[in-house]
């Protein structure tokens, strides 16, 4: 019921005020969270939980497939924001194993308007589809499209005009590539990070042991 939503936000907010009675007040002041995260839609992997931060420590744009597509305004004005207002220190691109819009895309067959969205990942799929072939299990290839898109959209944000000026005028930001495993609720760093304006040598990372086959969820998980 939607009633029980509203019930639960009571408990919750009266539970953060008995615990830090400053907690509102200090969380209204200002917004001056030091980490950008590009995520999943995906409802299983809650951004500020893995990571263990609270609200305000943690500025979030999250989609399906987690993009960071260069011709996206709702992307690119987050992007802009985080990066130019907020002053963040970090980007992290963070994806996760099993996605239903990698598994989407992967599959070929046809979902409705979200195939335009999955663009990018149809073309990573078609690009490295030699390799892929070469997979029998389709989790497995499902597990390394996850990883690769997410090195994909470290090199969109690398290139892009927000973050290359803000490194020109000497800005402290790097870019990372994670991705996260729903069976463990762990973290993995695929090593893609990137301080500055040099070109990154972002060295593509093979297929890892697949998690248990789980059951099909929807495109978003």
């Amino acid at each position: 019921m939607i009633s029980e939503l509203f019930d639960r936000n009571l408990r919750w907010a009266a539970g953060r005020t008995r615990m830090d009675p400053e907690y509102f007040r200090r969380l209204a002041s200002q917004q001056g969270p030091e980490y950008l995260w590009i995520g999943c839609s995906d409802s299983r992997v809650p951004a500020n939980e893995i990571v263990g931060l609270d609200p305000g420590e943690l500025f979030v744009h999250r989609n399906v497939a987690n993009l960071a597509p260069p011709q996206d305004a709702n992307f690119l004005s987050v992007l802009q924001f985080a990066v130019e207002i907020l002053k963040v220190r970090h980007i992290i691109v963070c994806g996760h194993y099993g996605c239903g819009g990698v598994r989407a895309a992967l599959s070929g067959e046809r979902h409705g308007l979200i195939d335009h969205w999955l663009q990018p990942v149809a073309c990573l799929c078609r690009r490295d589809a030699a390799e892929l072939d070469g997979i029998l299990d389709f989790d497995a290839r499902v597990n390394l499209v996850c990883e690769r898109n997410v090195l994909d959209q470290v090199e969109n944000i690398v290139g892009n005009p927000f973050v290359r000026d803000a490194w020109d005028r000497g800005q402290p930001l790097s870019v990372h590539g994670w991705i996260y495993s729903i069976q463990d609720g762990l973290l993995r760093d695929l090593e893609t990070s990137v301080h500055g304006v040099e070109e990154p040598s972002i060295h593509r990372v093979r297929a890892q042991k697949p998690p248990p086959r789980r059951r099909r969820r929807g495109i978003a998980g």
